[in-house]
């Protein structure tokens, strides 16, 4: 008697589900499948229609932060290339520095990268890129 409570119990906790009249057929047959049988199933639709059974709900948060895009950047002289004065005259231009300050600047950037500028609005920085470029710099936004 006491499995027959458990039974029923298990039964009243399904939630109702209502199964349109063209997949009743489909649906009983998945009921009547073994568990080995149904995972190998899922296997099978998976790849046949290229999708995934696996829960999505930290997909919202995946794609928020995808969509959410970058409104800030550092902007990097990576490498200085052969026109030098003229990387500097660019860097002297962008940062307002005064000359010996730009000058060391884009020397140690023939060692290693180095920051231009920190915290710049997207398009800004797309325009130093550009500027720098122009000048023979190679540059980074990050």
């Amino acid at each position: 008697m006491a499995e027959e409570e458990k039974v029923k119990a298990s039964e009243e906790v399904k939630e109702e589900v209502k199964i349109p009249k063209n997949l009743e057929k489909i649906v009983e047959e998945i009921e009547n499948l073994k568990v080995l049988d149904l995972a190998e199933l899922v296997k099978i639709l998976e790849k046949k229609f290229g999708v995934s059974a696996t829960p999505i709900a930290a997909a919202p948060a995946a794609v928020a932060s995808a969509v959410e895009e970058k409104k800030f950047f550092t902007v990097v002289l990576a490498k200085v290339g052969d026109k030098k004065i003229d990387v500097i005259k660019a860097v002297r231009d962008l940062t307002q520095k005064g000359l010996k300050e730009s000058k060391d600047l884009v020397d140690k950037g023939a060692e290693g990268a180095q920051i231009i500028k920190e915290n710049v609005k997207k398009e800004e920085a797309e325009e130093m890129k550009k500027k720098l470029e122009g000048a023979g710099a190679t540059v980074e936004l990050k």
